[in-house]
């Protein structure tokens, strides 16, 4: 194939799996329920739930426009649309350097779940009562945690390497039609567990003790976070998808559906991970190590035992973070292409060979350089990582987007509508314009500095 020929999705259903994919991910089934049990349990999700709907569904809408109408990625899609003279490309680098930051942490983490998911069906955690012992030493060892995050990262951009259409479409399709289902299973095996019902209540009655503890500001700019985190926005991860499909629908019934999946699939992890926790009185709000330390022994107490239930929860797991791996390394192989004409096989080479050495420091700080923790005690190259992102440059990048589309001194609002708006279908609404231009971005802001001031302060 040409480099000047763009690649598209053989179907509607592939392009709104891969944007799906991208976002559920780890974001939905690992994150999700250790942040909604540390900050309040129902009272987060409401929040997280007010974020979803009032900035992820239009700023998602946003990306996809700048994506099909630059037919680029975020490496040359503001070049493309903004005016002579302007200087949104500058975001740019920042946008690229942050999905190979997010990588650089992601990788690690998805290795480990790749390691636990062949040691679940070897049997390694038959009988088991105490998983700490077993996680602390699969995290002692440099082998462990870089060479599964390694394997994750070849099979990552092997699944790329291979084309948009021919491998990427098709195997994410088939990875989230299984994932699905696999969350649907466990959701059932949780919810009819003994002792279920109070995990239930605490995921939908508000905590207003919550508030007292970690103060409004910090769960909200948690919230914030949580969403602009499992939605990938902020950084092109879905304006790359934008870039791959036709023009033949509008763009808010497409942001719904994937939008709805995300949002459906991180309710259901909290219909798995609650009730379970509950039913065996385990913390919920035991930390990033809930799903390593304190799920292994519950599955053994079911019928079926670590190798079934365990097995199969980390097969999720891995089904999940693949599929965002694999969404972003499409989008990290896309800049060479763009940028400099590559072809998608040296690209993914190039890239591939890259983030086995940038993402060495995350797996090596959970081990060897575990005293590096410049947030404070338990945040080490993993939490700086996930603080720069998550805490930082989503937001941020949301803000730049958000401008950019509203602006006259971007890309300008009727622009964006004219896009968003071209073919059938659902269109973006008209009229919020003040909305998107004044209150959205000046809240992310103010949002943002008083999670500051609350995390350090």
């Amino acid at each position: 194939m040409s480099n000047n020929t763009r690649e598209t999705f053989s179907s509607r259903l592939g392009f709104i799996l891969l944007s799906a994919g991208c976002a559920i991910g780890l974001g939905n089934v690992w994150r999700f329920p250790w942040v909604t049990g540390e900050y309040g349990g129902a009272l987060f999700v409401l929040i997280y739930l007010v974020f979803v709907i009032v900035l992820g569904l239009p700023v998602m809408a946003m990306e996809f426009a700048v994506g099909r109408a630059s037919q680029k990625s975020v490496a040359r899609s503001f070049h493309v649309l903004e005016k002579p003279g302007q200087k949104w490309h500058l975001f740019s680098w920042a946008a690229m350097g942050a999905n190979y930051i997010l990588m650089m942490f992601y990788t690690t983490i998805c290795g480990f779940i790749l390691g636990y998911t062949f040691k679940m069906f070897k049997g390694d955690f038959v009988g088991v009562t105490s998983a700490g012992p077993i996680f602390g030493e699969f995290l002692s060892k440099p082998s462990n945690t870089i060479g599964w995050m390694l394997a994750i990262t070849i099979i990552g951009f092997f699944i790329v390497g291979g084309g948009l259409q021919k491998s990427v479409e098709k195997i994410i399709n088939s990875m989230m039609i299984g994932l699905f289902v696999i969350l649907l299973i466990l959701m059932i095996r949780a919810l009819t567990l003994p002792g279920a019902g109070a995990g239930v209540a605490f995921y939908l009655k508000p905590n207003l003790d919550a508030f007292e503890k970690f103060g409004f500001w910090r769960i909200v700019y948690e919230a914030l976070a949580q969403a602009a985190f499992t939605l990938s926005l902020g950084i092109g991860s879905m304006a790359i998808f934008g870039s791959y499909i036709k023009k033949d629908k509008k763009l808010m019934g497409d942001t719904i559906t994937v939008t709805g999946l995300d949002t459906v699939s991180a309710i259901m992890a909290g219909f798995i991970i609650f009730p379970a926790c509950f039913a065996f009185g385990v913390n919920p709000g035991a930390g990033p190590g809930l799903i390593f330390v304190t799920l292994p022994p519950i599955f053994n107490t079911m019928p079926g035992g670590s190798q079934l239930w365990g097995g199969l929860f980390f097969v999720l797991m891995t089904f999940a973070g693949l599929a965002t791996t694999v969404a972003v390394f499409e989008n990290i192989m896309s800049f060479a292409m763009d940028i400099k004409g590559w072809s998608r096989k040296k690209s993914c080479i190039v890239n591939c060979i890259a983030l086995c050495i940038l993402a060495l420091p995350c797996a090596l700080g959970f081990n060897l350089w575990a005293g590096f923790q410049p947030l404070g005690d338990g945040d080490g190259v993993l939490g700086l990582l996930d603080f720069i992102i998550s805490n930082n440059i989503l937001p941020l990048g949301i803000v730049v987007y958000i401008l950019f589309c509203v602006s006259k001194k971007g890309w300008g609002w009727d622009n964006f509508l004219k896009e968003a708006n071209t073919g059938t279908g659902l269109g973006f609404p008209a009229v919020g314009k003040f909305f998107y231009t004044w209150i959205l971005p000046i809240f992310i802001l103010i949002i943002f500095v008083m999670g500051y001031i609350q995390k350090f302060g």
